[in-house]
């Protein structure tokens, strides 16, 4: 990419997040590369490999929203895309939970609606540099070309109503990523995140036992159209279903390893398994209640203190799971507060190690990184695009060469999206 932009916003998150070698006014030891050296080698391989993010969300232009930066822009606003090194970016078209009736569907059609106009009014707009990429040849011209390929995602099939078909016109817009949750159950699968039940004080329960009988039809139908099937969010049964389904590599969009931190959001190692075997790949992701150290007693404890002050469930299935169930607005905000503090900033380390332990069982082949970015996900040295420069810096610490942080950074996302590009089939 051509990045006339300025690196210093890059490097100074490569200093505090710190190197190898120790902080910059600290001597180096002996032949350690000193933290300047480390970013211009990361700096030289994002100019020469396709460095893609997996997965942020959708940021409606002047509406109000708790995830953007400081500088109340989107945390990958093309100019932070294009600060960070960064040539492409799926950007999901979500919606939350809802009611399931003809309301419902309607009122979560319209926001996936705008959504998806609001990003292609950020390509239409030459100040961008910006495109909406169809196609795995699509986002690689567009990085041969120095601009910032927008890849459409789709998550939530409430969006769909119970019709499958209604999936041809979001692949017709250009969504090429699809999951069939996020928060709660639909009609089409289980999600890792049931919503709380207040009739009978406990989440919901699972629904279909992982997919139904409209999810297989789904999955089927995402297969036929060419795109890409996305795990994340799906309950455990659900994903280890959509495996024996999908007939092309499956993707993780932005998930880590449950046997590092211990929540439902997390994979199990049998999930992360049997995505390597069917040739797909798991996209770590810097989201602080993923990352923390679920095994730590007294951070648990006061994790369930803050839950009881704030009159929501002890039990949990991550840290701020039923913020969504206080009514006041001000509680809300002091309960998420309270969580935040306690998990503390998070580092590229933590989700680093994740993506480590993925490695170990399944290969470089099949790991990636999926941000989260506008939904809560960003971590000290990686709170937004602008800063993916130390990412690779901690790969490089960790003794990836360049041609396992292509793979990382990009490379294994395309192969995926080949395969599933290769798999179409004539849909009726």
């Amino acid at each position: 990419m051509n990045r006339a932009t300025s690196w210093t916003l890059a490097l100074g998150a490569v200093l505090t997040f710190g190197c190898a070698g120790g902080p910059a006014s600290e001597s180096v030891a002996d032949g350690a590369p000193s933290p300047e050296a480390l970013l211009e080698q990361a700096r030289a391989i994002h100019d020469r490999v396709l460095v893609l993010d997996a997965h942020a969300d959708t940021e409606l232009p002047d509406a109000p929203s708790p995830y953007v930066g400081d500088d109340g822009l989107s945390q990958v606003d093309p100019a932070k895309l294009h600060a960070g090194g960064i040539d492409a970016v799926v950007m999901s078209v979500a919606v939350g939970s809802g009611p399931r009736t003809p309301e419902g569907y309607a009122a979560a059609r319209s926001r996936a609606d705008q959504e998806v106009a609001a990003v292609l009014e950020l390509a239409a707009d030459p100040a961008n540099n910006a495109v909406v990429a169809r196609s795995a040849d699509e986002i690689v011209a567009a990085h041969e070309q120095g601009k910032a390929a927008l890849i459409l995602g789709f998550q939530n099939a409430m969006i769909l109503g119970t019709d499958v078909s209604a999936l041809d016109g979001f692949y017709d817009a250009g969504a090429r990523v699809f999951a069939l949750t996020h928060l709660g159950n639909n009609d089409f699968a289980d999600s890792s995140r049931p919503v709380f039940d207040a009739a009978t004080g406990t989440h919901e329960a699972a629904e279909h036992g992982g997919l139904s009988d409209l999810g297989v039809a789904a999955i089927e139908r995402i297969n036929a159209l060419g795109g890409v099937v996305d795990v994340s969010q799906l309950s455990r049964e659900a994903a280890l279903q959509v495996l024996e389904v999908s007939t092309a590599p499956v993707i993780a969009s932005h998930s880590n390893a449950r046997q590092l931190t211990d929540v439902s959001r997390n994979l199990s190692d049998e999930e992360i398994d049997g995505i390597g075997e069917i040739g797909g790949v798991v996209h770590v992701c810097p989201f602080r209640g993923y990352l923390y150290d679920s095994s730590d007693a007294s951070l648990d404890e006061a994790i369930r203190e803050a839950r009881r002050a704030a009159g929501v469930l002890e039990d949990y299935l991550y840290p701020f799971e039923l913020y969504w169930e206080i009514d006041d607005p001000a509680a809300r905000s002091a309960f998420t507060q309270s969580i935040s503090d306690l998990l503390g900033p998070g580092s590229v380390d933590a989700m680093l190690d994740h993506l480590e332990y993925i490695v170990g069982r399944i290969g470089v082949d099949h790991v990636g990184i999926g941000s989260d970015f506008n939904h809560g996900g960003g971590v000290e040295g990686f709170a937004d695009a602008s800063e993916a420069l130390g990412v690779t810096v901690g790969l490089l610490e960790r003794g990836y060469d360049e041609a396992d942080i292509e793979k990382i950074w990009g490379g294994n996302f395309l192969r995926v999206m080949r395969a599933a590009e290769a798999a179409k089939t004539p849909v009726e």
